[in-house]
């Protein structure tokens, strides 16, 4: 009975995913390993026999310097088991996580860390618009504007794309850093867009701090369907609207490395197309 009791009883994993983590949790005499590599190996060991045993595994990002502040805080030792079992528990409930459902552990690297670049983002974004407070004018909540706001632009462009599985992606420049937000939505010929409310949270919360700050940023937008080639349409941000770019404007953008400002080879079987109406008026709650 304890056996099967054990079976429906969730296990928590925490990773560290890159060798600078993991030489920092080598400083810990409890720590049993020395070399990056054996240590992923048998992490994905673990994984695959707990799966086996049918039982359910969720993985969180495990970060040394958040380790060290939850111990002093917590007034927990930091070199015991018990206590990075404890805060592996403690960043599962409110942290970066992925379900463990088989992928290899050099896929699954790359989800989780992206899945935390992701929270931070949208926790970094949040910060923003609450900081914002009300508008000395008309005493509106900021904030709340831009999101009803931005919300409303989502709603409007997927609604214009029409059918197919698009990929949006929304960047923003703040003081102190360049947001990113991705969504991956999917609509049939007949009903509304599908779409994860946790990316679509995220999505709207980027664009809104853009909407707020009234930002230079932008929205592109690629489109997939069954025997057609792959269309890309851009928008830039102004002052609460999005204002469609030129197929030119669209195809630079597009053909750039964000990072070294090279170009970069377009790709076949794509047309980088102008950005269309989308005829976003007003929200019905701000007329």
């Amino acid at each position: 009975m304890r056996r099967s009791l054990r079976r429906e009883a969730p296990s928590t994993i925490g990773l560290l995913t890159d060798e600078q983590d993991f030489a920092a949790m080598r400083l810990y005499r409890t720590f049993a390993f020395d070399d990056h590599s054996v240590y992923l190996q048998q992490v994905e060991g673990l994984l695959k026999a707990l799966a086996a045993q049918g039982m359910h595994t969720t993985v969180a990002l495990f970060d040394p310097e958040e380790y060290a502040e939850f111990c002093a805080e917590s007034e927990l030792a930091a070199d015991c088991p018990a206590s990075r079992s404890r805060f592996t528990a403690e960043i599962a409930s409110a942290g970066a996580t992925i379900a463990y459902t088989g992928q290899p552990i050099d896929t699954l690297i790359p989800l989780l860390v992206s899945r935390a670049v992701r929270k931070a983002t949208w926790e970094y974004a949040t910060m923003l618009l609450t900081d914002l407070g009300e508008c000395a004018d008309c005493g509106q909540d900021i904030g709340r504007a831009a999101f009803d706001r931005a919300s409303h632009l989502l709603l409007r462009t997927l609604e214009a794309a029409g059918p197919g599985a698009h990929h949006l992606v929304c960047s923003t420049p703040t003081e102190n850093d360049q947001l990113l937000a991705a969504l991956h939505t999917e609509r049939d010929a007949i009903g509304p867009a599908r779409l994860d409310s946790a990316e679509g949270a995220e999505f709207v919360t980027v664009l809104a701090v853009g909407i707020a700050l009234e930002s230079r940023g932008g929205i592109v937008l690629r489109t997939s369907g069954p025997g057609v080639p792959d269309r890309v349409h851009g928008w830039r941000l102004i002052r609460g609207s999005l204002t469609p770019l030129t197929a030119g404007e669209v195809f630079s953008a597009y053909c750039t490395d964000a990072d070294t400002g090279e170009p970069v080879a377009p790709e076949s079987g794509v047309e980088y197309c102008a950005g269309f109406d989308i005829g976003a008026d007003e929200p019905e709650s701000h007329r």
